[in-house]
């Protein structure tokens, strides 16, 4: 997230996406809300179009936006606005979804930025066109795979210590072989898909809220797949999990390519703002 330093009121300049400038994002602006409401508006420079709203600067200076990370249902809000106005665009045109928070102190801050690094912008948009994103999540569920065997009779004595760590150690065994076929499982459908997605990357594990999934999130992987062979990639990974025990897979999106259109971040610039 980037904020410029504190600005006594007033707003500052939120940007959400960028995409070249074309009728079909001017024309979106002009009927999309951004967050809180606010009417979005492009800002164009260099064949670029970014996509902004103005918010109140008390709000989304660094105090102030430290204050609203802090507030989860606030920062649900702000990350659904924010996601709505980068799906919409993406469905009117290629378009560079930027993270969330990301301000300016004011429209020619951006329009800076967007001739600064035009050349750099324009590569990205050329490589993601004609393309979206899918999730690929794997999971181990270690309680399904560790169910325990229906013993004849129960022991009793030692014999019932015996069985008791003889339990342990199957319930283990199971668990560690579900993490092993689950990582397994997310290299086959790397492979089963790599004359398809055009990119690949491997993100971090999806944990406690996050995981809306049964299970433990053992691999969380995005996919660069041209928009004609999106359900070709579906195809590919259905039923690969089947008959493995205590794994699944799931494939999300449609997406807007999120994971592969960061570019990287740009030093402060003079008038306190930050690029993406």
């Amino acid at each position: 997230m980037s904020t410029p330093t504190d600005a006594p009121g007033g707003t500052l300049t939120y940007l959400y996406a960028v995409g070249r400038d074309c009728p079909a994002l001017r024309e979106l602006a002009s009927r999309l809300p951004g967050v809180d409401g606010g009417p979005l508006y492009p800002v164009a420079a260099d064949g670029l179009c970014a996509l902004v709203s103005r918010v109140p600067a008390d709000s989304f200076g660094t105090s102030g936006l430290t204050a609203q990370l802090e507030d989860l249902a606030r920062l649900e809000a702000l990350a659904r606005a924010h996601h709505a106005v980068v799906e919409a665009a993406f469905t009117a045109a290629p378009v560079l979804p930027m993270r969330l928070a990301t301000v300016y102190l004011d429209d020619a801050g951006v329009a800076g930025t967007l001739e600064r690094r035009h050349d750099e912008f324009d590569a990205l948009l050329g490589r993601l066109e004609g393309h979206v994103e899918l999730g690929v999540k794997v999971y181990a569920d270690p309680a399904a795979a560790a169910a325990p065997e229906p013993a004849a009779a129960t022991p009793t004595g030692t014999g019932a210590g015996r069985a008791y760590l003889r339990q342990r150690r199957a319930t283990r065994s199971r668990s560690q072989d579900a993490y092993r076929a689950a990582s397994e499982l997310a290299a086959r459908a790397a492979h089963l898909t790599q004359d398809i997605a055009a990119s690949h990357v491997v993100h971090r594990p999806q944990q406690g809220q996050l995981a809306a999934h049964p299970g433990v999130n053992v691999a969380n992987e995005a996919y660069l797949v041209p928009r004609s062979r999106a359900d070709e990639l579906r195809r590919a990974l259905t039923g690969l999990a089947d008959g493995v025990e205590g794994v699944s897979i799931e494939v999300t999106g449609p997406w807007a390519p999120y994971s592969f259109a960061t570019a990287p971040p740009e030093e402060a610039t003079a008038d306190g703002g930050e690029g993406p």
